[in-house]
């Protein structure tokens, strides 16, 4: 029998053994892993050779963007910025039908932005925005679908943590480069959304009451515009070469932390909790890099990667079905998996197909597609976790959100097909700034 098949297939079995058994998926990884090398390698030496292979895929200089980033987003979470992107997004859309409902969708994109957490976006948004729409005679369960919807934008729109880790485990591709693919497709997310939404919203006759004076609407922007220059300076710096993605992350941690101390909504006890619960997320994180790192190399070893290739082509030598083939596949494990593991497992598996000359897909449009396919897996059952926090937040239940969310997954499948067939969407910024 091959050998990258019977490999492949102690790799599949025993991983999916050990999560079914309740094993954390970092220690599942590195198991089955181990196992997997064993018909071609002696024990000692396959435990050898995966320790140092973790060791070397987390010592690597970028890698400390994570733990910054994630400080930030911690930071930004429980200091005030939410409030004033709210009130931002609020002006912007006015009193179109379902304006609250826009005002969630364009509020998630930027503090989802801001925060690179899809969960801390539909917690907040959902807790402040929720009580005002349910005041205003809107539907909890429209409400509830339209926040856990756009909240995965926030994964897509730069600074985004995946796509970080994408970078890594990719073997290097631009964090920049990645940076500035994810702003199309991300947009382009929340507004099919909002196209939903406007539709349903003026079909039930959703208009918001409420009008802000010149004087308001002077202020909201005041207000808003140094959390809307955090993105500015950040982004504008690691596109223009000022520094680095992770120089950029230490300038978020400084400017978040001085924001909101000028709000006064964090004090200085509120530092302790805030950088333990960081550093528990970083340690996570870094572990599940450090073991896909042991799995990425018996992957190639024993070559996985060049079977399944194969194995696709064999099934058909059309291009087309070939990437709809690998989307089905990334949106079924998206629904069971989160988005870092499955990043950290399939990227090896699945970019040697899509960059050879068969498809001709460069490594950055793939890394979008491939977040982009795990982001619809974070709203959809049955482990979607921003659906959980989206549901809890609003007080209602899956049951009932699970058919107004309908119209929104199909807007945003058609989003995905545009990322996956027309190169542009994702790769139009990134060449138009020299990636």
């Amino acid at each position: 029998m091959n050998i990258a098949l019977v490999c492949g297939l102690i790799v599949g079995i025993t991983l999916v053994a050990l999560l079914l058994a309740g094993v954390p998926i970092s220690v599942s990884i590195g198991i089955s892993s181990i196992l997997a090398i064993l018909p071609i390698m002696d024990f000692d030496v396959a435990v050898l050779t995966g320790a140092q292979r973790l060791f070397s895929s987390i010592s690597v200089f970028t890698l400390i963007a994570i733990p910054f980033f994630i400080l930030a987003g911690n930071i930004m979470n429980k200091g005030g910025i939410a409030k004033r992107l709210i009130n931002f997004a609020l002006l912007l859309t006015g009193r179109v039908p379902g304006a609250l409902a826009h005002t969630n969708s364009v509020a998630n994109m930027m503090f989802g932005a801001i925060s690179g957490s899809g969960v801390a976006s539909a917690s907040a948004m959902g807790s402040i925005i929720g009580p005002i729409e349910e005041s205003e005679g809107y539907d909890v369960d429209y409400s509830a679908a339209v926040n856990i919807a756009t909240a995965p934008t926030g994964l897509l729109i730069p600074p985004s943590n995946v796509l970080i880790t994408y970078s890594l485990v990719s073997g290097g591709a631009s964090v920049a480069a990645l940076f500035l693919a994810g702003y199309i497709p991300g947009i382009l997310w929340g507004l099919a959304c909002m196209a939903v939404a406007f539709f349903i919203a003026k079909s039930r006759g959703y208009r918001s009451s409420r009008r802000a004076t010149a004087k308001e609407a002077v202020r909201i922007i005041l207000e808003a515009i140094p959390s809307l220059l955090l993105i500015l300076i950040v982004i504008g710096g690691i596109i223009a070469g000022v520094f680095t993605a992770t120089e950029g992350s230490v300038v978020a941690v400084v400017y978040s932390l001085i924001l909101s101390l000028c709000y006064r909504t964090i004090k200085l006890k509120d530092l302790y909790k805030i950088f333990k619960e960081s550093a528990e997320t970083t340690g996570i994180i870094v572990f599940l890099i450090g073991v896909s790192g042991i799995m990425a190399w018996v992957l190639a070893f024993t070559g996985i990667p060049a079977a399944i290739s194969n194995g696709l082509i064999s099934i058909s030598d059309n291009r087309i079905v070939i990437m709809l083939i690998i989307n089905l596949i990334l949106l079924l494990v998206g629904t069971f998996m989160d988005i870092t593991p499955a990043i950290l497992i399939f990227t090896p598996i699945f970019l040697p197909v899509v960059t050879s000359d068969l498809i001709g897909m460069t490594a950055v449009q793939f890394g979008i597609m491939l977040v982009f396919n795990l982001c619809i897996g974070t709203i959809t059952p049955p482990v979607g976790n921003i659906l959980f926090v989206g549901v809890r937040v609003a007080g209602t239940s899956i049951e009932r959100v699970i058919k107004p969310l309908l119209p929104y997954y199909g807007a945003i499948a058609a989003v995905l097909l545009l990322v996956t067939f027309i190169p542009g969407v994702s790769m139009l910024l990134p060449r138009i700034f020299g990636y």
